[in-house]
This record gives structure tokens, sequence and C-alpha cells, in this order.
């Protein structure tokens, strides 16, 4: 079987290469280095099932040649995080919205068995229901994850329309190692994890009672595998732990000082995948508890040494486009 990755550097991109080589799978991976990091994937230089391409999704001419032969495409490469999205729409709709019309385009030319596509949670916004359902209204609260919800729209579309065989994957806060250390503020470990480092005591959102459904990423890259070799296709599934927990409780299990910042508008005060779609349909459910993945990455706590350590001042700095386009008055 022939696999690629784009976004293959990055987080979870990454730990899906590992799967697929794991698996006896050729991987060749796509990817801009805008966030995915080479280094992800050190581990496998050596490994002559892997080829890397430095190439950008949002152009065809670079990308269809590595298509060719291809049998299953996993979708990873994408911008995340809130704030970079309010400032710079258009980096995000092109690579989230364009990108993934390119790849679409690709895939079906190339005639690949599936294609699977990380898809956010964030489309759900600030849900009415927890757990909650694939049926939800969407209601996408920043550019970030109204593009998301436009790739993931194209894709089932080309679906229906063309036959591409998909299948899409709405992700509950993924965490674990090899999680972004990049200087947007961003991801909640990230930020947690340079300032257990540096001694500083962690940013807690509100009273930091809110919720997420915490995910780990070898189960995140467990249900992109499942999802592939699978026959279902044009189908979306959450992809969540099972469970949710507050922020607090990440912040004993992480251990350190904790010191409060404010409450942001368009953020949910609880994140909840119901899981019962994916787990009749594909057989498959979460294995790593928040407990045992916090364990795997203070393990390997020295990987975010160089991450920035984010304090309430620079935060208030960070945000404030946050607050001025989000915030209700």
């Amino acid at each position: 079987m022939v696999s690629l990755v784009t976004g293959g550097c990055g987080f979870i991109g990454s730990h899906i290469v590992d799967r697929l080589l794991k698996e006896g799978h050729e991987v060749r991976v796509i990817d801009n280095f805008t966030t995915g990091r080479p280094q992800n994937l050190d581990h496998q230089k050596q490994n002559p099932m892997l080829q890397i391409f430095q190439k950008d999704i949002r152009s065809r001419a670079e990308i269809e040649p590595i298509f060719k032969g291809v049998d299953y495409v996993f979708h990873m490469a994408a911008l995340a995080d809130i704030v970079p999205s309010i400032q710079k729409p258009w980096e995000y709709y092109s690579s989230n919205v364009l990108g993934t019309y390119q790849v679409a385009e690709c895939a079906k030319a190339a005639n690949v068995k599936k294609l699977v596509y990380a898809a956010s949670s964030s489309c759900y916004g600030i849900p009415d229901e927890f757990p909650t359902r694939e049926t939800a209204e969407i209601r996408p609260q920043y550019p970030y994850a109204l593009t998301k919800r436009l790739g993931e729209e194209t894709l089932l579309h080309w679906g229906q329309v063309y036959g591409l065989p998909v299948i899409t994957l709405r992700l509950f806060n993924v965490y674990g190692t090899r999680s972004r250390t990049s200087g947007t503020y961003g991801a909640v470990f990230g930020v947690f994890l340079a300032q257990k480092l540096a001694g500083k005591p962690f940013t807690v959102v509100g009273s930091g009672e809110q919720t997420r459904d915490f995910t780990y990423v070898t189960d995140v890259a467990d249900a992109f595998y499942t999802a592939a070799m699978s026959k279902i296709v044009n189908e979306t599934f959450n992809v969540g732990s099972g469970g949710t927990y507050s922020v607090n409780r990440l912040c004993e299990l992480l251990g350190g000082e904790i010191v409060h910042i404010p409450k942001r508008p368009g953020e949910p005060d609880c994140t909840f995948a119901d899981t019962t779609k994916i787990e009749a349909a594909l057989g498959w459910k979460a294995r790593v508890s928040l407990e045992e993945g916090v364990v795997r990455i203070l393990e390997n706590i020295d990987y975010w040494r160089e991450a920035p350590v984010w304090t309430p001042e620079s935060i208030d700095t960070a945000t404030k486009d946050w607050f001025k386009y989000l915030g209700k008055e």
C-alpha cells in the first residue's frame, strides 16, 4: 500500500506516518514546514519506505505528481489557531479551503481508494448538547473553524458528485507528544508545558472549571488508520476520548501554580464528543486516559523547552483582536 500524508511533519500527521510505516505502508509526506517540523520524523530518517516532499498544497502543479500510484490520502495539512485566523483570514482560507480543493482534485485524478480528512470539532461552535453528536448545528465562531468546515464540505461534496471516497473525522482537543511549539498563542498543552519548564504559573482562562475532551494523539492516529482501512465512505465521525475534563484537573496532573486570565468570547464551556457513531460503524474507541497521556507528555517535556513562555501580559497583547472581533458589547 502507498499512503500520502499532507502535513505529515506536523503534530498529528507525524504520528499517522509512524502508524502507517508500522503497518508496512510506503509513505509519502507533503509539508511546507509552516507549522510542521522535520524533526518530528527524524527517528524515521533512515526508513526507505518514507519520502518527504517540501511542497505547498495550494499548488496543484507542485503536488499532483506525488499522488501518482497513491492508495490512501490522509489530509492533515492546515493552518491552526484562533487569533492568527482572525488577523490573517486569507492565509487560512487559501490554505484550509483552496488547498483542500487542490488535494481533492489530485486525489480524484489519482483514483485513490480513500481520503481521510482532519476536520475540526470547532465547527460546532458553542453547542446546545453534550456529548455533542455529528448532527449538531454547525456554528463556527472564528475564521479557523469556518475554513476547516469549508474544507470538510468541499471533500464531502466531491464524494457526492465525483465519487471520491471520503471520510471526515471531527477531532476534539488532540494532545500528546510533538504538539506544536510555535510562537503563536494557541493550544493549552503547548502553553502549559513551556510555562512548567520555565517555573511559571499556568495561565488558566476563567475559572478553570470549563471542560475539554482531551484526546490522545495515538488514539487519533488509530482512528485515521481504521477509517482508511474500512469500507465506509462519505461519512463524518467525531473522534473524542469518551470523557471531558476540567482545565483545573489538567493543572493538577501537570503540577504547578495557577494564575487566572479573563474568559474569552466564542469559546464553549464544554467540549465533549458523542462517539457512539464511530464506535458502532468502525469499532474505534479511545484507549489512552488523560492521566496516562499526561505521564507520556511529561516524559518528553524537553520537546517544549524552546517554546515561547506566555505570561498574562503577553497573552493579553496577543489576544486583543480576539476580544475586539469576537467580543459582544
